[in-house]
């Protein structure tokens, strides 16, 4: 604990070292970067989540008359704070549509509590009112929470985890549940990139284009598929076509007036349904794509994670689908892409 806070107190340190302490400033940069990296993805994954729930047939039944996508937030320690600081900062995400679960509410911080955010001292609860569920715990602490909240989590939830020393098939067996989404995040032995030392905030480093864009999760690419499959589910729970879903989908990521197909005289791709559903037919092998119903199935997103599937393997080897991810996830992005995309970020 008390290397964790004296890591904390360290965050904004100038970027020359002090003689001796260049092991310890390593360490504070690297701490400091998978922060943002973290902060900067679930950023991504809630937008991509809200986008989704605008149009009013896609807004879930728990958002009629609100279309706030619902946080929780379990564990207020460095992370949870910095995620909640994040989301309400750069999320647009109104008050009380973030909750965050923590033994210590104390702990929050002057700021949080000022903003009034709700602080639950039952995870269970949380699990049960959210859209989206973020676990920011310690390891030590997995089993217990998810015991906890396992009974009470109900689809179309997902939760995201930020526990990732404890891997996906650990996960759902802990949770019963098969809709979770966990990124990968490397730790090479070389130094952290000069974004990863800035000084400041987390919030105000994800308000750099040149941090945002050093945290572009193309690498990440199992972590891309989960949460485009959980987008998906999104609107099956809604019961939106199939065909609906993906023109919404297609228009995210594909927009009119693409600056990357103008620029190569090219036509945008587009998602087909049949990328989507070779998954469910890798593992049930009753699955025929040409009997499709009306809507997309419900899909297991740690499948998705952990099998390769064509659209896993289109997200590796085009450079030209990685392009378009890469100007939506840019903060930049939405300046270049077309108005009706634009009003959701």
């Amino acid at each position: 604990v008390r290397l964790v806070e004296d890591v904390e107190t360290r965050l904004n340190l100038a970027d020359e070292a002090v003689e001796g302490e260049e092991g310890w400033l390593y360490l504070t940069r690297r701490h400091k970067g998978l922060a943002v990296n973290a902060c900067a993805h679930a950023l991504f994954f809630c937008r991509l989540l809200q986008h989704r729930a605008l149009p009013k047939e896609a807004v879930p039944t728990s958002l009629v008359g609100s279309h706030s996508l619902k946080v929780g937030i379990i564990g207020g320690g460095h992370l949870g704070k910095q995620l909640a600081r994040v989301l309400l900062a750069l999320g647009r995400a109104p008050r009380p549509s973030i909750r965050i679960s923590t033994r210590r509410p104390e702990s929050l911080g002057k700021y949080l509590q000022e903003q009034g955010i709700a602080c639950l001292y039952d995870s269970a609860q949380l699990a049960a009112w959210a859209d989206v569920l973020f676990l920011c715990c310690l390891p030590s602490h997995l089993a217990a929470i998810c015991s906890t909240v396992r009974t009470a989590i109900r689809k179309p939830c997902v939760v995201y985890s930020l526990v990732t020393a404890v891997p996906l098939p650990r996960l759902k067996q802990l949770l019963c549940y098969n809709a979770i989404v966990r990124p990968q995040y490397q730790c090479p032995g070389q130094e952290p990139t000069k974004e990863w030392g800035m000084k400041g905030t987390i919030t105000a480093a994800l308000q750099d284009l040149a941090v945002v864009q050093a945290t572009c999760p193309l690498i990440n690419g199992k972590w891309l598929v989960g949460i485009f499959y959980a987008a998906l589910n999104s609107s099956m729970w809604q019961s939106l076509p199939h065909q609906k879903a993906l023109k919404l989908l297609n228009d995210l990521c594909f927009p009119a007036h693409c600056p990357i197909c103008a620029e190569q005289k090219a036509s945008c791709p587009r998602f087909e349904k049949t990328l989507f559903g070779k998954l469910l037919a890798s593992y049930n092998k009753r699955f025929c794509l040409f009997s499709l119903p009306r809507t997309f199935p419900w899909f297991d997103l740690t499948a998705a994670q952990l099998r390769e599937s064509p659209f896993s393997q289109l997200l590796d080897k085009s450079e030209f689908l990685q392009k378009h991810l890469a100007l939506l996830y840019q903060p930049a992005g939405p300046g270049t892409l077309s108005e009706e995309t634009c009003r959701y970020f």
